[in-house]
């Protein structure tokens, strides 16, 4: 029978995959069966929220949304929120271009803009230090890129570490990295004669498109596609796949296995994994 490693929430919940039971075990438990076992699994602390009043043990995230452009995917995300498919409320939008669709949208239902960095779109841009302090004062949990164009500066994803998501508009590790965004992803696609493409959620590190990748959705690449047609077949998946992710995020269903790739429980009355 082949063994299966052990598993980690970031709330600090234990999966054994051998026999499919969550276990939540107190520190001083789970360091005694991962010696006794071998399978190194680390308890993490809680995190303060779950341990909080709310539907089914947990209360709201909040939910800083970074955009650049029209917000496609933040319309999605902020409409699952309303509807409560995404247990939390987007409470901070941060655009390093404030004049942006997606800014427009966020004005209209009140939701405060934050631009970062200063530049020429964002003269009164503020400093990456001010855009940690003012993140953890608005008491933020999680970090949602959705056609964030600029690189995160280094001291935010310290502070947030496997807390924030992007969507990326192909199947990483592939088409990927600097250069890669928007058309120019689904250019490539159909010029390397690809005949799948589709949508990919990581979690974020100090490198573009090179975290951890958390979920995936397949769509084909059809013989005379254009770039538009493969784009618009992609966010379609986009939408459907990131409001999934966000989801499973704030209700503490997604799990780290000791090799340090992340899997999204399906929900907590099934022990299935994604």
């Amino acid at each position: 029978m082949p063994h299966h490693r052990g598993i980690t929430s970031r709330a600090g919940g234990c999966v054994n995959l051998r026999n499919w039971q969550l276990q939540c075990l107190d520190p001083s438990q789970e360091e005694e069966r991962a010696e006794a076992s071998g399978e190194g699994i680390v308890q993490q602390p809680r995190s303060e929220r779950v341990q909080q009043q709310g539907v089914d043990g947990f209360q709201r995230a909040k939910l800083a949304v970074f955009l650049s452009g029209g917000g496609s995917n933040f319309r999605a995300l902020h409409a699952a929120t309303l509807q409560n498919a995404i247990y939390g409320d987007v409470v901070v939008v941060v655009s390093d271009r404030p004049g942006c669709k997606g800014c427009e949208y966020a004005q209209e239902h009140k939701i405060p803009i934050l631009s970062y960095p200063k530049n020429k779109h964002a003269q009164d841009g503020i400093s990456a230090s001010q855009l940690v302090d003012s993140l953890r004062h608005s008491g933020v949990d999680y970090i949602l890129l959705a056609g964030y164009l600029k690189m995160l500066p280094t001291e935010l994803v310290q502070v947030f570490p496997r807390a924030i998501l992007n969507i990326h508009p192909a199947l990483l590790p592939s088409f990927g990295g600097k250069g890669f965004y928007g058309m120019k992803v689904h250019e490539a696609v159909i010029r390397s004669g690809a005949r799948y493409s589709g949508a990919t959620v990581h979690f974020v590190d100090e490198e573009y498109d090179s975290g951890p990748i958390l979920a995936q959705r397949v769509v084909p690449v059809l013989a005379y596609d254009s770039p538009l047609d493969l784009a618009a077949r992609v966010l379609k998946q986009e939408h459907i796949l990131y409001t999934e992710a966000v989801a499973a995020l704030c209700e503490d269903r997604i799990f780290w296995r000791e090799d340090g790739v992340p899997l999204i429980r399906k929900s907590w009355d099934e022990a299935e994994y994604l």
